[in-house]
């Protein structure tokens, strides 16, 4: 293979059903401005040498080596990497690494829907088709009026956030009636099973974590987001309005439905200057709330599980208390039984008593005073117990 690699034109049914352990480890699917994607098969050098990054930015997207979730913006790239979503976005291209991964394929899919210029789409379209959505399609040309690496930022974000947020509602359907039935019947099966769901909620509570830290962190940074307006340093005019006002917003679906048109319209009347980050700040911002969200679910289910453990070692703790409260008893009655033994040791010995002779009626006697003494005893040791709240009434 030479060293700045093969292209082949991407099929999207084969990349779905290509499994991921037949491809190389170096499988790059590249996407223009249109959406065209191209299999790549190409070295991190070929790869540093077309998008003009460094050997440890290329790191961060190795799947060998464990990087935390990082969005850097260099100068003419933004390196991209969350969870499964390993990607280089530039100002006209984005590529993406191991586009058969079963995670990917529909990064895949959005990217090729999302990525093309949206008036470009519209042209093939009939007059009548375009009166009857003419609603969708303005709505539509907000979006298109976004720089491209948004767009492409946009999917990615989107995607994550679906893809930990299905994964924070699979474990809540599961550990929610496991943790019920545990309360109900605490068994080895059940809290073996709890345990399991604990460590998983721990794992995907850092997942999220991780990449909720990193949206914070870009948002409390204006520099850092300045850094990703890859169309402005390349010196590209970015589309403007009809009064000629920046409008950079990428109205997604998801977005969208989140933001009023009049909020749109306001934005339309900031003026553009280079130091302006408010259009990705927005952007931002909106996944930001939805990866928020699933970190307080993940929250709400932890503090539903240490409710569930404080129950259960409320219920042992009853458990032990009882146990207490028959030991007790136990020791009680053996205290008591033990004038009995006295009394049968004393009786039982082998020595003269002069006070023995001719007064039989005196074992009888001995015995009922032991035995009323020991019901006394006893009576008292309840009464005690009950005082300071060892028995119950």
């Amino acid at each position: 293979m030479a060293r700045d690699g093969s292209v082949l034109p991407a099929d999207p049914q084969a990349v779905a059903v290509v499994k991921k352990k037949t491809q190389s480890s170096r499988s790059w699917i590249l996407f223009d401005a249109d959406g065209q994607g191209s299999l790549l098969d190409v070295d991190k050098y070929a790869i540093m040498h077309r998008v003009q990054i460094h050997a440890r930015d290329l790191r961060i997207l190795d799947p060998l080596l464990s990087y935390p979730s990082t969005i850097l913006g260099r100068e003419k790239a933004i390196v991209l990497n969350l969870e499964h979503i390993k990607a280089i976005i530039t100002a006209e291209e984005v590529l993406l690494r191991d586009p058969t991964d079963e995670n990917v394929v529909p990064v895949v899919e959005e990217l090729q829907r999302r990525l093309p210029k949206v008036s470009s789409l519209h042209q093939q379209q009939g007059d009548g088709q375009e009166y009857v959505s003419s609603q969708h399609d303005t709505e539509a040309a907000e979006e298109d009026e976004s720089p491209f690496e948004f767009r492409a930022l946009e999917v990615a974000l989107e995607a994550i956030c679906s893809f930990l947020a299905a994964r924070t509602t699979e474990l809540e359907m599961a550990a929610y009636p496991a943790l019920d039935e545990l309360t109900s019947k605490i068994s080895s099966r059940n809290l073996d099973r709890v345990r399991k769901l604990k460590s998983a909620m721990t794992r995907l509570t850092a997942r999220v974590q991780k990449v909720r830290d990193e949206l914070e962190q870009l948002l409390d940074d204006d520099d850092d987001m300045a850094d990703l307006y890859l169309s402005r340093k390349a010196g590209s005019s970015s589309p403007v309005s009809g009064s000629g006002a920046a409008n950079w917003f990428g109205g997604s679906p998801t977005i969208g439905s989140k933001i009023s048109r009049a909020s749109r319209a306001s934005l339309a009347t900031v003026r553009f200057d280079e130091n302006d980050v408010e259009e990705l700040e927005m952007l931002l911002e909106a996944y930001f709330m939805q990866i928020d969200g699933t970190f307080n679910k993940l929250t709400t289910l932890r503090e539903y599980i240490d409710d569930t453990e404080d129950y259960i070692n409320i219920q042992l703790d009853n458990h032990r208390n009882q146990l207490i409260q028959l030991e007790l008893f136990l020791s009680s009655g053996t205290v008591c039984l033990s004038f009995y033994s006295l009394v049968a040791a004393i009786f039982g010995m082998n020595i003269p008593y002069s006070w023995n002779d001719n007064h039989g009626f005196m074992f009888k006697w001995v015995v009922i005073v032991s035995g009323v003494f020991s019901a006394i005893m006893f009576l008292l040791i309840i009464v005690y117990a009950r005082k300071k709240g060892l028995v119950g009434s």
